[in-house]
């Protein structure tokens, strides 16, 4: 079978087998250490505690999702990787707005080295913030009993939040750490295999409690399920869709004679992605629709407040898709700068055929982005939206988040840019790719 003889070419290149068994040992590394919980902490009474429940829905269940379930356990991992992801962000926001940061993002590699050293200084100012917040969630969230650093150790209070605080730190710096040695000596994509990896974990628990659901129902609950089953297949193929579509732009080079040599006056291609934003915007549109909640704690039962808190409500769902739609413009239009991709092209003397090279090429490149960006954008509200479909249509809390938003695009992407990566190292030796047909192709649209 073609399958069977391409899991064995895998292995008989030493370079990639080493890699993936490198690549699986920090993996669990990080698994074993989501289920350390803080010292000093009580971990039979986390459970049956509101961090669990406060766990499982709205922003802090994505950050939940995102840590592999350590979120919600008090792990020391529970920050994970998302202050460094926050930071990166800012980082790159600031490569648009801030001259000096554009002027690094230009340097090549040695901007790229300055800039990563910028976000990781950034990462531990995050952590210095997020850290102490979510210890002191911990003590409005589970009982005082469960403190026995402070109940039987006879810590004091600010000794034991200085103590878990250093904690969260170091496990957030060494979980970052891991994702930079996946990057470097495994198989590549590090912070994003470590958050994959994280959504993985939590699917076997939602799928055991969907299928534990419907084997319990007498009416009709098997036929139900293999139903739920297929269009939670069809959706996964909407979503690869979605991350692989591309629209390519025709890019001709002139010709250059280099001694005996001939450069150039080959036709290559631009490929502009039909989601350039990823999943950044579902993010912003869910940390938005919880500052009312959050605001609105005293009476979170009228209002706006209220509307908000409704997941599956009409308004609540308008408004998600409304702001996911805003955002994908908002983040392409910062992620993605035409001017620059018109400058290397003029640079490397390439033009796209019947445009000028200069303002016309900015404003032809443009004026595609917002043509692509259009229905990518729809489909993206779409995605955001489903899982609120799917716990209308009687699917658990726990499986129908795999039925869109940010987990299944998170998922989808990386395992696709994993299977690259890999596809990449059996086209070197001169083995078939993992596709009959063309090269499998990643977020990067290559």
């Amino acid at each position: 079978m073609k399958f069977i003889e391409t899991i064995k070419n895998i292995f008989k290149i030493e370079e990639l087998r080493k890699r993936l068994g490198y690549t699986a040992l920090l993996i669990l590394i990080y698994r074993l250490g989501c289920f350390v919980v803080l010292p000093g902490i009580d971990a039979s009474m986390i459970a049956d505690s509101s961090l669990a429940q406060t766990a499982s829905k709205g922003l802090v269940g994505l950050l939940n999702m995102f840590s592999g379930g350590a979120f919600g356990n008090a792990s020391i991992f529970a920050l994970g990787v998302m202050p460094y992801i926050s930071a990166s962000i800012v980082i790159q926001l600031l490569g648009v707005f801030v001259p000096y940061f554009r002027k690094l993002q230009m340097e090549g590699e040695s901007g790229r080295k300055k800039m990563n050293q910028m976000t990781r200084w950034l990462t531990l100012v995050v952590i210095c913030i997020q850290g102490p917040a979510y210890i002191a969630a911990l003590h409005n969230q589970i009982p005082e009993s469960a403190f026995l650093a402070t109940k039987t150790l006879g810590w004091s209070t600010f000794i034991f939040n200085l103590v878990s605080t250093l904690i969260l730190m170091a496990g957030s710096m060494f979980v970052m750490w891991l994702g930079e040695r996946i990057t470097d000596r495994g198989i590549g994509n590090g912070i994003s295999l470590i958050i994959m990896i994280g959504i993985v974990a939590r699917l076997p628990y939602a799928l055991a409690a969907e299928i534990g659901e419907k084997l319990t129902t007498t009416n009709g609950g098997l036929l139900l399920l293999i139903v739920e089953l297929v269009i939670w297949f069809f959706v996964i193929i909407a979503a690869i869709a979605l991350v692989q579509a591309v629209r390519r732009v025709p890019v001709q080079y002139a010709k250059r004679v280099v001694g005996n040599r001939q450069y150039g006056g080959v036709r290559q291609y631009i490929p502009l992605k039909i989601n350039a934003a990823g999943v950044m915007p579902i993010i912003f549109a869910q940390a938005l629709m919880l500052f009312p909640i959050v605001f609105s704690r005293w009476d979170a039962t009228r209002g706006l407040a209220a509307t908000l808190g409704n997941y599956t409500g009409f308004w609540y769902n308008f408004l998600f898709f409304l702001f996911v739609v805003i955002f994908t413009y908002f983040y392409t239009a910062v992620t993605v700068n035409p001017t620059m991709m018109a400058e290397d092209m003029k640079r490397n003397s390439g033009f796209i055929p019947g445009v000028k090279p200069g303002k016309k090429t900015v404003e032809y490149l443009d004026s595609i982005m917002s043509r692509v960006t259009l229905p990518g954008s729809i489909f993206l509200g779409l995605i955001a939206i489903l899982p609120a479909f799917a716990m209308i249509a009687g699917v658990t809390n726990q499986f129908a988040s795999f039925y869109g938003g940010t987990s299944l695009l998170i998922l989808v992407g990386v395992v696709l840019d994993t299977l690259q990566q890999v596809e990449s190292y059996l086209l070197m030796r001169h083995y078939d790719g993992l596709m009959k047909t063309g090269r499998l192709s990643g977020r990067s649209g290559m």
